[in-house]
């Protein structure tokens, strides 16, 4: 790429149509070069154009309609050259030359959205400042001059603060902000006869509040810029009136922000006073934003638009006038402006321009049949009479072809060719132009969902004539190919396309043109080929997408969903093919393929997220092909997570499985992988340091779920060696306890073991996790006096007291234990003690109902529900055991089995006892 060459390109012929094009290729490209890419120029011949580029952008931005964002590209662009590395700053000139542009760049920039980039400009700016402080400093004889010196250097500082505190504001940074406006205040104190910098220190502060606050403070905003004002009336000879009437256009602009009829009309007036300072065509502008916000009549707003007129302002910018009435629905008004600035402006060239720019407003008003009228006038005089300018011919093209492209997005092809003829009639003249030969492939892509398969051809035939290596072009012949059942045809595209893709130069134009690189444009033959019913000629293109993409990613960018089955078949056909002639191929060229067949497989696996069957096939058929490849980390790494997640998927459709063999499928393919997968984490573990890596424990939930469902027979096997693992974390002890009785596995004992590890943990931890030890020990509770059996005989009853002593420890020295729980295991208490009371065991039983009275006394808000009714029963209980009463007697059973009756409270009922309820 040759940036002198462009840049001249740009200087000399700036109003060619593809203007915007190779400002955007310019930018793109800035970054890949240094000082030595350009060692065939000279550091003067460098800053020259770097120079004239800068220039020629602030001069002619406005008459070519350069876009802010454009304009910053230059500027970017410019600066990038002119401060680049390796070339040596001459002077005091060039250092403040570099501090100028870095600071309008960044503020270009940040006038179109973007601090993060005008933020690098301003500490270019500030490091250069400090340079040319050094600089001054060391060529500095005399103290007059020391002191100019460090004045100048101050007033670069101070509007670089000022951005830099505005850039911090639209990031969110307000502390930064706030520490830029402190700095500036600073600055002012010493320079008091500068009074115009106090502006731009009120400007600052004002925007920091407008973006800080959500509700400004208006009359202390108000009364920071009277003061800016008064300053300036105080001494005109030291403020210019321009400054004066921009305090006033920004306190407009500010009472414009409310929705408020009164400070609508504030804001009219301050405009008129800013108006009156200083006529600028910002102020202009302003006054009819702020009529068009207090919903000015239709007269009103055109005798202001008339005043423009008075004002001599130029014809740009009353057609930006006359754009902002139709963007807001004032299309008489705007429409009535346009005939008088007609009468107004006598020059030729402003006549054509504003006819034009007539066609675009009745276009973008649906107005066609009056549009194609005038187009039809334009298009005589330019053939006949007086010919438009190269510009003017341009902006034609794009109002035309803006039309077409309208129509082609609702699909309306027919209306696009109807637009675009006119636009072939102005290249009558002109056939060597490659925007016609754009404007054939248009055409012919318009021709193609019609069917007009004839004139598509037609019309591409004169594209390849004159641009026969263009991606696009190639598209299109490609299309016609396949919608005629051309298979050689389309065959020799896809193998053009190739070329391209090899070629970089022919890469490199189809990115610039629009974005769309040759590879993507492969991508989307493929797609077209597969909707057509064209699967070979796919499978051709997603050969040469294997062998010369960079990124799996891109090959699979333009296959569907429904084709996921094919490519299945097709990756399962190459890793059959891979295995077969894996001894008779070289090792590297059966690597490299292996390899890149891997990260597609892997790709399709992660693109089937949703479909669960897939992804496991996808990432299986990775795995395999991994086999084939060299062994690293990375590869290991790979290994596992597609073993991982296939057991994963495999687990989880053995638990939604319908039948016994159906599960049992699905659970023994799982173990497969799982073993699979031990081995390959047992191989990376000796790469390196993985100990945050939880596959380890993954393997062994995924395992143990296995052998507990199927009743593997080595299961006891397993366990011993579970049981001896050092650091069993609480997760992994929680999540055996639950699959160990996770249906059809049925393992209470396990469950039970791995229920005790855990309240051991939780005891020793400090503070004691009071919510995850009570549902531990409801769990274990529950499991060793289940609900199911009512058996005092398998009862381990000691066990379950020391739990439940346990239990009254953690509760009398930690707060927050749920009170459901501790009334649930009251209710425990209680029932074992009944129990033991029909067994006729009476000193357990009043031991067991003493131990329900000890929970009693830790409740708080439910003991109101139950103590009444608790020492009642416990009362008649004692009564019961001192007269030995028979407690099968109806009476006495009416008297104990109250307790587990819900309270009349409901919001106070533990939900946890409802079970128990059911045995007393």
């Amino acid at each position: 790429m040759n940036f002198k060459e462009i840049a001249k390109t740009l200087i000399i012929t700036g109003n060619s149509r593809r203007l915007h094009e190779m400002i955007d290729r310019f930018f793109i490209n800035i970054s890949n070069f240094n000082r030595e890419s350009l060692t065939e120029m000279q550091n003067i011949q460098i800053e020259e154009m770097a120079v004239n580029l800068w220039n020629w952008t602030v001069t002619k931005r406005i008459e070519l309609s350069v876009r802010k964002n454009q304009a910053a590209k230059l500027c970017y662009i410019a600066c990038k050259l002119l401060c680049m590395h390796g070339i040596s700053v001459s002077s005091e000139e060039a250092i403040q030359r570099q501090i100028l542009m870095n600071m309008k760049t960044g503020k270009e920039w940040l006038n179109t959205g973007n601090p993060q980039i005008a933020d690098e400009f301003f500490q270019a700016a500030m490091a250069n400042l400090e340079k040319l402080y050094v600089r001054l400093m060391q060529s500095c004889y005399t103290e007059p001059n020391l002191s100019m010196y460090k004045i100048t250097v101050e007033k670069g500082i101070f509007h670089v603060l000022s951005y830099q505190a505005e850039s911090s504001v639209a990031q969110g940074d307000f502390k930064k902000s706030s520490m830029c406006i402190l700095r500036c205040k600073d600055m002012l104190m010493r320079l008091p006869e500068m009074p115009w910098l106090q502006n731009i220190f009120i400007y600052s502060v004002i925007t920091l509040e407008l973006k800080q606050a959500s509700r400004i403070n208006t009359k202390r905003v108000h009364s920071g810029l009277d003061q800016s004002y008064e300053i300036g009336k105080m001494d005109n000879d030291s403020v210019e009136p321009q400054m004066l009437a921009k305090a006033l256009r920004f306190l407009a602009t500010i009472y414009l922000n409310y929705e408020n009829e009164e400070y609508c009309n504030k804001a009219l007036i301050a405009i008129l006073l800013a108006n009156k300072e200083h006529l600028d065509p910002a102020g202009l502008f302003l006054k009819m934003r702020i009529l068009m916000k207090g919903k000015a009549w239709n007269d009103e707003l055109l005798e202001a638009a008339k005043e423009i007129l008075y004002l001599a302002m130029p014809l740009e910018f009353c057609l930006s006038v006359i754009q902002f009435l139709m963007d807001n629905k004032r299309d008489s008004v705007g429409f009535c402006f346009l005939r008088i600035i007609s009468d107004h402006f006598t020059l030729s060239e402003d006549r054509k321009r504003i006819v034009l720019f007539y066609v675009e407003m009745l276009l973008q008003k649906d107005q066609d049949m009056i549009a194609e009228e005038k187009i039809k006038e334009i298009l005589i005089d330019h053939q006949t009479r007086s010919r438009l300018t190269r510009d003017l011919v341009n902006w034609l093209h794009n109002i035309l072809w803006g039309k077409a492209a309208r129509s082609v997005e609702i699909q309306d092809y027919a209306d696009a060719l109807h637009w675009y003829s006119y636009s072939l009639k102005l290249y009558e003249c002109d056939q060597a132009d490659l925007d016609l030969v754009k404007l054939k492939r248009n055409m012919a892509s318009c021709y193609l969902p019609l069917r007009q398969l004839d004139k598509a051809k037609e019309a591409i035939a004169e594209a390849e004539q004159h641009d026969p290596t263009n991606t696009f072009t190639q598209y299109c012949i490609f299309k016609i190919a396949i919608m005629e059942g051309d298979i050689y045809r389309a065959l020799q595209v896809v193998c053009t396309l190739k070329k391209f893709l090899m070629d970089e130069e022919s890469e490199d134009r189809g990115l610039i043109e629009s974005g769309v690189s040759t590879l993507q444009i492969l991508n989307l033959s493929i797609d077209f080929a597969l909707e057509n019913g064209q699967q070979f000629v796919a499978e051709k293109g997603l050969e040469y997408l294997f062998q010369l993409s960079k990124d799996p990613k891109e090959v699979l960018g333009a296959l569907k969903k429904k084709e996921m089955d094919r490519l299945l078949n097709y990756l399962n056909t190459a890793l059959l093919k891979i295995s077969e002639h894996f001894d008779e191929s070289p090792l590297d060229s059966t690597a490299n393929d292996a390899s890149w067949l891997r990260k597609i497989a892997w790709n399709l696996a992660l693109q089937s997220e949703k479909d669960l069957e897939a992804m496991k096939n996808f990432f299986m058929v990775s795995y395999e092909l991994s086999l084939f490849c060299p062994v690293d980390q990375g590869l290991l790494i790979a290994q596992k997570t597609c073993l991982l997640v296939a057991a994963a998927v495999d687990l989880e459709q053995g638990r939604k499985a319908t039948t016994t063999y159906e599960q049992n499928k699905f659970l023994r393919t799982a173990l497969e992988q799982i073993q699979k997968c031990k081995t390959v984490w047992n191989l990376l573990k000796q790469t390196g340091d993985f100990s945050g890596d939880d596959c380890g424990v993954m393997l062994l939930l995924y395992e143990f779920e296995v052998k507990t469902k199927t009743n593997d027979p080595s299961l006891e096997r397993f366990l011993d060696s579970l049981w001896k693992m050092p650091g069993l974390q609480s997760t992994t002890l929680e999540t055996i306890a639950l699959l160990a009785m996770d249906k059809p596995a049925h393992y209470p004992t396990i469950a039970q073991k791995a229920l005790k590890k855990l309240l051991v943990i939780y005891r020793r931890r400090k503070p004691v996790d009071v919510l995850k030890y009570s549902t531990c020990m409801h769990n274990l509770i529950g499991l060793l006096v289940s609900d199911e059996i009512w058996n005092i005989a398998v009862y381990p009853l000691k066990e379950v007291w020391n739990h439940l002593k346990n239990a009254l420890n953690i509760i009398s020295q930690n707060k927050g234990y749920p009170e459901e729980e501790i009334a649930w295991l009251m209710i425990k208490a209680w029932n074992i003690g009944i129990l033991m009371y029909s067994k006729n065991k009476h000193a357990s039983s009043e031991r067991w109902a003493g131990m329900a009275m000890e929970f009693l006394g830790h409740l708080g808000s439910l003991k109101t529900s139950y103590e009444a009714k608790v020492n009642l029963l416990y009362a008649n209980l004692k009564e019961a055991l001192d007269k030995k009463v028979n407690l099968r007697s109806t009476e006495m059973t009416e008297w104990l089995k109250a307790l587990t009756v819900p309270p009349k409270d409901q919001g106070s009922v533990p939900s946890t006892n409802t079970a128990a309820h059911n045995h007393v």
